[in-house]
Parts: structure tokens; C-alpha cells; sequence
């Protein structure tokens, strides 16, 4: 046990010097930690284990190199030799046309599985299970021989007998042909399977916030949903491209000569067998390796937003030691730009366009057996604010999520400006709108979702400008200008280049608040904006929220902030068990509810 101690300062260093060696004591100036020197501990156990694997590595590469029977200097006449080098480069072709070709079939394949109707999703299935259950050989072998089927590749029109093409099957169906499309074929089976796992590996809020902002299907799937799918996809994909590479040694069946075949030819020629297969092993390494780099950096790419800190380049470590004044500079300015101070709110108002007019009539849902919303009706006037309060469970989420039709109710109808929700009227009858023309009606619905369903691979500023630019067809730097008008007046102006993970809650609240604010809504909706927040960043959002409420636009809130809805609402409306129990102004519903239930639960609520 050290002692740690003012001790009188009549002791000579080496006194002090004694002491400390000794353990006994310690005086004021060691409390100076800076001047210390820190020695790693060390084990000696690791040393020994390294060095045993140092001495075994160089044990087998002398034995290699210096056993004769291995025959290096026939296997350095051959490893650039020409033949070498024609396989070779047929070889890297099978590679990357089967490896571009699979991916892009087992993409729309896996989007079919999982987007798309009961029969497209049926044939994709059904791909996958033959494909992946016929070995390659056998597929190769099945296409090369397809000539003996089909005599010629005929297209005519059978009513006028007019022939668009007539062309020999075996000459449309080549070794190289034949060899391609099995090697895609395979592919795209396996490829689609793992593309479909990363797409399901993505959180549903990512597709509903895509959805609420009016992005379309395929913006949704190729800038939201695959560019996060793709870490868990990528790993399993280099996997499948690695293997491609070395299936390629199946087409000698075909006669074709890739790199294999032809290391086959010449030693049957020569008798050097392990030369030449050494020559084969040798470029199938450094193939390895250089599609193992791609990996390491497509996935370092992939993984912004995912992580705090991106994984370190290689050897970026060695030469921060070796040069560690270059790191300085970028090191104190992110320091300086950590040190900035948030802003809070400022500025002008948030200006949006004038609010919308929301008559929700008479509509229903029900989940299976469960009924969640009971004949619902409500009218919120332009630019109000409505609270709806409620124990959990009483519908008021899926009563906010079918204004904007992400939930289809099954009876009733919801209208803004007497224009209906997900529908077109002809005299009586209802008809459901295209998902692009509900999509395009979204924009004027803005949603702030409970767990602010961010993107995370996306920056801030990445967020905001993603709907007006797609949406809305503005220009990037309209767009830009802006969402770093809105970042400022929520008090983020130093955060535009932040991903959602190197955001606190109430930041990304906040981002989550200017995204939906970026196109302008008619009606802004919230759905418990705060509850999942820590207690100490509820205020910067209900501040937020608050300027909100004088700015035109149609508020609705779900909230278990009583106090809030009490102070900001125009009109309290108190749900349970899918109904509306009672309807009136904040000071009727907290002072003198009429129905016991809503006095009970406020009561427990305040």
C-alpha cells in the first residue's frame, strides 16, 4: 500500500528517491503524472509462442526453398511464360463477368423474393432451389450440349410465320458462352440468397422513414435499404467471388483453357507436375489477395455511419509512429471542432407552407383478430395542434401512421384539404392509388418516428437533403443551402458532417425533426418524439417542437408528456382500446375531463 502524503519537504532527493523505491510513501510532485515514463508489461509467454511461430514459419519456407525436388527454376521459366499468362487473363475474364453478371441477376432476384408479388416471389424461390441444388460441372456440361436439344435459337411471330432470328444453337452456345452463363447462373442463385439475408438484416424503420419522406421503391432499395444490407452481405459475398474464381478451374471440362487447364496440358507434356501446380497455386494467391484488399476496402467504405471510427488503414498505425507529427494537424482540428459550442435555437421561425385541413371519417383496423382503431372521427383544422394521449396499447400510433397511409385501414377514409389519403374518388367509389402517387402525396405528410429511424449511413446533412433532391426535384445546392439553414436553427450547424451514431438522442431527434421539415409538410406528425430519450435531452426536443407549433403547420403529436400537451396543444384528444374517449381544449381535458377514464389516467400521468 502507497501512502500518498504532503510530507515536509526537508527530505533531500535522494531521501525521496529511497522512499519511493521502497514503496513506503509517496510525496506531492509525483502527483505530476505527465513527467512519468510507462513501461508495457510484458509476457513471457507471448514471446516464446511468437517466437516458436517465427522459427516454425522459417523451417517450412527453407524446406521449400532449398529441397530441389520442388523445381523453382521450372516454375520460374513458366510463371510468366504466355500460355500461363492466356489462362491467366481467361480466367480473371470468367471471373468478373460471372462475379458483375451473378450479382446484378441475384439482385433482382433477391428483391423479387422479397418486394415482390406472390408469383414473381414464387419464380425467385424456385431459382434459387434448382440452381443451388445442380453442381457446376452438371450445368456446364447441360449448356454445352444444349445444341443436341435445340437445333437453332428460332424466334418468329407464329401468326405471320415472320423469323426474327434463326442462328445455330451451337454456335450462339460456345465453350466461352456456355461456360459464362453457368458460371452466372450459379452466381446469381447463391448471391441472391445473401442479398436477401442483408436486406433482412435491416431494420423495418428504415423502410417506413423512407417511405414517409415519398422516396420511391427503387430509391429506397439502392440508396437506403442495400447501402446497410451491404455489411452483412459483403463478407459472404467476397466469400462466393473467391470461390468463383477457383470454380473456374471447372470449365477444362469444356475444353476451354483457363489457367488451370492449360498448367494441366503443359505438365502432362513435361512431367513437371508440382512446378506447374505451384505456378497455378501461386496466381490463384496473389488473385486471393487482391480481391481480399478490394474486400477490406469496399468494406471500410460501407461502414461509415456503422462504426464511431472507421477500421485503420494497413499499416496506418506503423506510420503514425514513425511520422507522428503528420497526424498532429488532423488531430487538433477535431479537437477544435469538438470544442465548438452547440448552438441553441435562433433565427427567424422554421417558415413552412400553410397547413393542411385533416378530416379523418369513420375508419377501422384491425390486425388479425385484434381490432386497434374503431371507427375513428376527427377533424384537425389548418395550422393546429393536436395531443393524443392514451395508455399503451389504445392505437395511437397506428391511428397517426394511417394519416400518411403507412398502415391501409380497412374501413373509413382520411383527407387533407379534402384531397383522400391513398385514394381517388369517382361518384361512390373509392379507388386505391399506385404506390407512386401515394408516395408523392407523403411529402406533404412529414413523420418524426419514436426511434428516429435515421439513416445511418448517411450524414446529417446526407438526411436532410435526400427527399427534397429526390422528391422534390430541387437542385443538390438548393437542397444543400437549405437543410444548413434548418441545421443552424435547431442549433446542429457543426453537425451537418456527423453520422446518427456520433449523435446524442436529442441530436438525432433533432436531425430527424429538419429531415421531415426539409419538404416543407402540409402536416407534420410525431409519434412519442422524446420517449426514447434520456429525461435531460427531452427539453432540446420539445423545444424544438414548440417553436414548431406557431409556424402554420398542422401538428400531430403522440405524447406521454402530459405537461407539454397541456402547454403547447390546441386540442387534447384521449384514445383507448382503438376509440376516442373524449376530445377538448387542454385546459377542458386536464381541468375538467368529463369521462372518469381520462381523469384516471391523467391523474397517474401528471
Amino acid at each position: 500500500m502507497v501512502l500518498v502524503t504532503d510530507y515536509p519537504r526537508t527530505f533531500s532527493e535522494k531521501d525521496l528517491l529511497s522512499v519511493r523505491e521502497h514503496g513506503e510513501l509517496a510525496t506531492q510532485t509525483d502527483r505530476d503524472y505527465d513527467r512519468f515514463r510507462v513501461v508495457p508489461a510484458r509476457s513471457f509467454s507471448r514471446l516464446l509462442l511468437s517466437a516458436a511461430a517465427v522459427a516454425f514459419l522459417a523451417l517450412i519456407a527453407w524446406s521449400v526453398l532449398s529441397n530441389p525436388r520442388w523445381g523453382w527454376p521450372v516454375f520460374a521459366d513458366y510463371f510468366f511464360s504466355e500460355p500461363i499468362l492466356v489462362g491467366l487473363g481467361r480466367t480473371l475474364l470468367l471471373t468478373v463477368l460471372g462475379t458483375v453478371l451473378g450479382f446484378a441477376l441475384g439482385t433482382v432476384l433477391a428483391l423479387a423474393r422479397v418486394s415482390g408479388p406472390p408469383l414473381v416471389s414464387g419464380l425467385s424461390w424456385l431459382y434459387s432451389w434448382l440452381l443451388r441444388s445442380v453442381p457446376v460441372i452438371v450445368l456446364l456440361l447441360v449448356l454445352n450440349n444444349l445444341g443436341y436439344l435445340y437445333d437453332t435459337l428460332h424466334i418468329a411471330n407464329p401468326l405471320t410465320g415472320t423469323v426474327y432470328l434463326d442462328y445455330p444453337m451451337t454456335q450462339v452456345l460456345t465453350p466461352f458462352t456456355s461456360a459464362i452463363i453457368g458460371l452466372t447462373l450459379n452466381q446469381a442463385a447463391f448471391s441472391a440468397e445473401n442479398i436477401r439475408g442483408g436486406i433482412l438484416s435491416v431494420d423495418q424503420g428504415q423502410s417506413e422513414a423512407a417511405a414517409a419522406l415519398g422516396l420511391s421503391r427503387g430509391r429506397q432499395a439502392f440508396r437506403i435499404i442495400l447501402p446497410q444490407a451491404m455489411r452483412s452481405i459483403l463478407p459472404n459475398g467476397f466469400n462466393e467471388v473467391i470461390g468463383l474464381a477457383k470454380s473456374t478451374s471447372m470449365v477444362y471440362i469444356l475444353a476451354l483453357p483457363d489457367l488451370f487447364y492449360t498448367v494441366q496440358v503443359i505438365y502432362r507434356r513435361n512431367l513437371e507436375v508440382i512446378p506447374l501446380l505451384m505456378v497455378a497455386t501461386v496466381w490463384y494467391l496473389l488473385i486471393m489477395t487482391a480481391l481480399s484488399a478490394v474486400q477490406f476496402f469496399i468494406e471500410r467504405r460501407f461502414a461509415r455511419g456503422a462504426v464511431r471510427t472507421l477500421p485503420p488503414l494497413p499499416l496506418a498505425g506503423l506510420f503514425r509512429r514513425i511520422f507522428p507529427q503528420a497526424a498532429q494537424p488532423r488531430q487538433a482540428e477535431a479537437a477544435r471542432s469538438q470544442s465548438r459550442p452547440v448552438k441553441g435555437l435562433q433565427g427567424a421561425p422554421i417558415i413552412q407552407r400553410a397547413g393542411g385541413d385533416v378530416r379523418i371519417h369513420g375508419i377501422s383496423k384491425s390486425f388479425g383478430v385484434l381490432k386497434v382503431l374503431d371507427g375513428i372521427d376527427l377533424h384537425l383544422p389548418k395550422g393546429s395542434v393536436t395531443a393524443i394521449l392514451g395508455p399503451s396499447g389504445s392505437g395511437k400510433s397506428t391511428l397517426l401512421r394511417t394519416i400518411n397511409h403507412l398502415e391501409r385501414v380497412d374501413e373509413g377514409f382520411i383527407s387533407i384539404d379534402d384531397e383522400l389519403v391513398g385514394y381517388r374518388r369517382e361518384g361512390r367509389t373509392l379507388y386505391e392509388l399506385k404506390e407512386r402517387d401515394i408516395l408523392r402525396r407523403r411529402a406533404e405528410i412529414g413523420m418524426v418516428f419514436q426511434n428516429f429511424n435515421l439513416f445511418p449511413h448517411m450524414t446529417a446533412l446526407e438526411n436532410i437533403i435526400e427527399a427534397p433532391i429526390s422528391v422534390l426535384g430541387l437542385p443538390r445546392e438548393v437542397a444543400v443551402s437549405e437543410a444548413r439553414d434548418l441545421l443552424d436553427r435547431i442549433g446542429l450547424s457543426d453537425k451537418e458532417q456527423a453520422y446518427p451514431r456520433q449523435l446524442s438522442g436529442g441530436q438525432q431527434q433533432r436531425v430527424a425533426i429538419a429531415r421531415a421539415l426539409a419538404l416543407k409538410p402540409k402536416v407534420l406528425l410525431f409519434d412519442e418524439p422524446t420517449s426514447a430519450l434520456d429525461p435531460e435531452l427531452v427539453g432540446e426536443v420539445l423545444d424544438v417542437i414548440k417553436e414548431l407549433a406557431g409556424t402554420g403547420t398542422t401538428l400531430v403529436i403522440v405524447t406521454h408528456e402530459a405537461g407539454f400537451a397541456r402547454e403547447v396543444a390546441d386540442t387534447v384528444v384521449f384514445m383507448e382500446r382503438g376509440s376516442i374517449i373524449e376530445t377538448g381544449s387542454p385546459e377542458h381535458i386536464f381541468s375538467n375531463a368529463a369521462h372518469p377514464r381520462t381523469r384516471e389516467f391523467l391523474a397517474r400521468v401528471r
